[in-house]
């Protein structure tokens, strides 16, 4: 007969795995009500529910395990991160599992209860649009969680990030100074805080020139292709102009477009692109980008939240730093 499982109580009880998790390891400080609590205990008692060494062990201590779950780990951006997180999380005793769920909410959700599960300290995320439901259970629960990279607006958590808006006006600012026809900005149809700052960062710079604005936005998914049909449709080799492709994938679908139609960089067309990229390095000019301090960033995601495990607070500071433009040869 298969064995009773923490996941097998909380789908009984109808509450998550973090929820049982809290109430079987007698946690301190969650506030989790007396009928939720003695509704898990029958049900755990009812099934023959019995915790196997390690989750006995972790009941008294510390697991020294924390999560990360980034949102893409096939980006350079966040292998780079989680690398240099795991590097942080090592130097002060702790073991880094890592999940990516592929900007995929339900995936989100479900690696949330899979690490609760695993009796993790607490978790490093980078959030996704519709992730909030499964942010806010944790939240409740007074789970030590810090956000990287990305933020939710309605949630109040310590986290890490860079000055989306300032760079992207630097950025803006920058083009502007080389007297371009128009302006391109190529970024996502979404509703993630960190991304719309890039966005309304370059645009508010813009708003007051005489130059003319652009706006490609696509999908998370087909990224490529999205690119390519709409450069295909926007882009005027007359003008003289140029490109802010806000993400790394947007650059390199870019760069691919340019490049299969034979676009001479920066002789027709200028750009910049964000993040920094090995892919950047094949292109046959050298494009100019924005560097994130990765490892501060992972530095101070790492200390954030061993600072909440230590002693759980129900808001956090958000720490900012300031990303850097490096210029090269891809603006004229």
């Amino acid at each position: 007969m298969k064995r009773a499982s923490i996941k097998d109580i909380a789908r009984i009880a109808g509450v998550s795995v973090a929820t049982v998790s809290y109430v079987l390891n007698k946690k301190e400080g969650s506030r989790i009500s007396e009928a939720t609590r003695d509704k898990i205990l029958k049900v755990a008692q009812e099934i023959n529910y019995t915790p196997n060494k390690i989750a006995k062990s972790l009941k008294m201590s510390k697991s020294k395990l924390i999560g990360l779950i980034v949102a893409d780990i096939s980006n350079d951006f966040y292998s780079n991160i989680a690398r240099s997180i795991e590097d942080e999380a090592m130097k002060m005793g702790y073991t880094l599992l890592i999940g990516s769920c592929d900007e995929n909410p339900e995936k989100f959700g479900k690696l949330t209860e899979l690490f609760s599960e695993q009796q993790v300290d607490g978790m490093i995320l980078a959030p996704v649009t519709g992730s909030d439901d499964a942010i806010n259970r944790l939240v409740r629960e007074e789970y030590p969680i810090v956000t990287i990279d990305r933020y939710l607006k309605n949630i109040d958590l310590p986290g890490v990030m860079i000055n989306n808006f300032e760079i992207s006006e630097k950025i803006c600012d920058h083009l502007l100074r080389k007297d371009f026809d128009e302006l391109i900005y190529v970024g996502y149809d979404t509703e993630l805080p960190h991304l719309l700052d890039r966005q309304h960062g370059f645009e508010k710079r813009a708003e007051n020139s005489n130059v003319t604005i652009k706006r490609i936005l696509t999908g998370i998914h087909n990224i490529t292709e999205e690119v390519q049909l709409q450069l295909n449709d926007h882009l005027d080799l007359s003008k003289k102009t140029a490109i802010y492709f806000s993400s790394n994938k947007l650059g390199i679908a870019g760069l691919r477009y340019l490049i299969d139609n034979n676009i001479k960089v920066p002789e027709s067309i200028s750009l910049v692109a964000f993040d920094e990229t090995e892919a950047y390095y094949l292109f046959p000019t050298e494009v100019s980008f924005v560097r994130q301090p990765l490892e501060e960033m992972a530095r101070e995601s790492v200390q954030l939240l061993d600072s909440q495990i230590t002693s759980y607070i129900n808001h956090g500071k958000r720490a900012t730093f300031k990303a850097e433009f490096v210029e090269r040869n891809s603006v004229k």
